[in-house]
């Protein structure tokens, strides 16, 4: 057997430290496992490391064969420890969650995903796979002088544009990678327009009535026009390498509720050039108006879902007037219209690979000949998560990774991957 990665913890000070003499654990919706050997890749640059408050770590001791918490430093056992999880960088889909014990009152985490890390010949290492091959938000590729550059020429030049000046903000403060995109003239470029939804999720990114949660990013206060939106859109399709403008963003609400200004904005883009994709993510909940945008030129779709199971995606969307089929009536108006449909799949271990999720998984891919799931792992506090959906360690799992090699086995011709694709670039070679 080879050697196995070594579980890390942060001491009082904040220093991450390895200690071999317990291995490095993982967690599946709370069950603690230990991952294989080729589950582990070296932390994808661009992934942040991040301690959790009032959460002592577990791993897989090798003195007694069992999984424990780490309840003190090992080095100075009257000084406390902390957890130490990975937020990994986009294009990766993470296979267990980090194994910790939360101590009595500990306070619920933000808003993103917590991967369980280890220490493995000199370097840290998670359990993931690399998704999609998309290198547009790889932490290398961007050029922040360029971006600070250009997005505070464009909001000083476009200074009437109220989208561009939210989009700036976006880059400078959130460091959004699709809104840095925009600023570097290349990619996906994003195109907030909404700041109503007609869902409540609870992992909600843009608002958060929770006292005790925020949400990581402002919501767009404003509706923009259509003016406004393509004075951000049709100069990127015109210009911009594999250029992809896309509705529905983290900063935003649902964009179908505003239908009427996305209708227009279509048409006037499509008026303007034939060239890159127009995409919609969405929640899906008005077929009726997808219809519509289809007509005016949408080439995709993007669906988000955390379960493709009705009882749990509601636990989870909490929608207002609309359902969970109608979503999926979302995703056949575009495959009837001749677009290409995606789901945004909230990733999360112990839940998305439950053998009841698989089941209807394959049941949704081939009821509306889905083109491509994107892998994304949901931005949650894992404890909180499997609590409100209440279906955690005793449902039967196959492991997120053998879920994946399941799609790609029995569904060849569908996608799996991160970014929304670029389809004109794709039709042209």
């Amino acid at each position: 057997m080879g050697k196995r990665p070594a579980l890390v913890y942060a001491d009082q000070s904040g220093n991450i430290i390895d200690y071999p003499a317990f291995e490095m654990a993982g967690a599946s919706a709370g069950e603690y496992k230990k991952p294989r050997s080729d589950e582990l890749i070296p932390l994808p640059e661009g992934s942040e490391l991040f301690l959790l408050p009032e959460r002592i770590p577990v791993g897989f001791s090798l003195a007694t064969k069992t999984f424990e918490p780490l309840a003190s430093d090992p080095f100075d056992p009257s000084k406390p420890v902390r957890a130490v999880a990975a937020f990994i960088a986009p294009a990766h889909t993470h296979l267990y969650s980090a194994a910790y014990k939360s101590l009595p009152g500990a306070p619920i985490l933000p808003l993103f995903a917590y991967t369980t890390v280890g220490w493995l010949d000199g370097t840290f290492v998670v359990p993931a796979v690399r998704i999609d091959p998309d290198r547009r938000q790889d932490f290398s590729g961007f050029d922040r002088k360029k971006i600070e550059q250009n997005a505070r020429r464009r909001m000083t030049r476009e200074k009437d544009n109220r989208l561009v000046r939210h989009l700036g903000k976006c880059a400078l403060t959130y460091g959004c990678p699709a809104a840095r995109n925009l600023f570097m003239d290349r990619f996906e470029a994003p195109l907030p327009t909404s700041p109503e939804c007609n869902a409540r999720c609870i992992g909600c990114i843009s608002l958060q009535k929770r006292k005790d949660l925020s949400a990581t990013q402002d919501r767009i206060t404003f509706v923009p026009t259509p003016e406004e939106i393509c004075g951000v859109a049709i100069p990127h399709l015109e210009k911009a390498p594999r250029a992809v403008v896309s509705f529905g963003q983290g900063c935003e609400g649902e964009p179908l509720l505003q239908a009427k200004t996305l209708e227009a904005s279509i048409s006037m883009m499509r008026k303007a050039t034939s060239r890159g994709t127009i995409n919609l993510n969405t929640n899906g909940s008005l077929p009726s108006e997808v219809k519509k945008l289809c007509r005016a030129g949408l080439d995709s779709i993007r669906v988000s879902m955390n379960s493709v199971r009705p009882e749990f995606y509601d636990k989870y969307f909490r929608p207002k007037g609309y359902s969970f089929e109608h979503a999926r009536d979302s995703i056949l108006a575009v495959k009837a219209n001749g677009g290409f449909a995606s789901i945004n799949y909230f990733i999360f271990p112990g839940f998305s690979d439950q053998q009841d999720e698989w089941q209807a998984l394959k049941e949704l891919i081939s009821q509306t000949r889905l083109d491509l799931i994107q892998m994304r792992n949901l931005n949650i506090d894992p404890e909180w998560y499997v609590s409100e959906m209440k279906a955690g360690p005793d449902q039967k799992t196959i492991g997120v990774g053998d879920l994946i090699s399941r799609l790609r086995n029995e569904f060849p011709d569908l996608r799996l991957g991160y970014f929304n694709p670029p389809l004109d670039a794709e039709r042209d070679g």
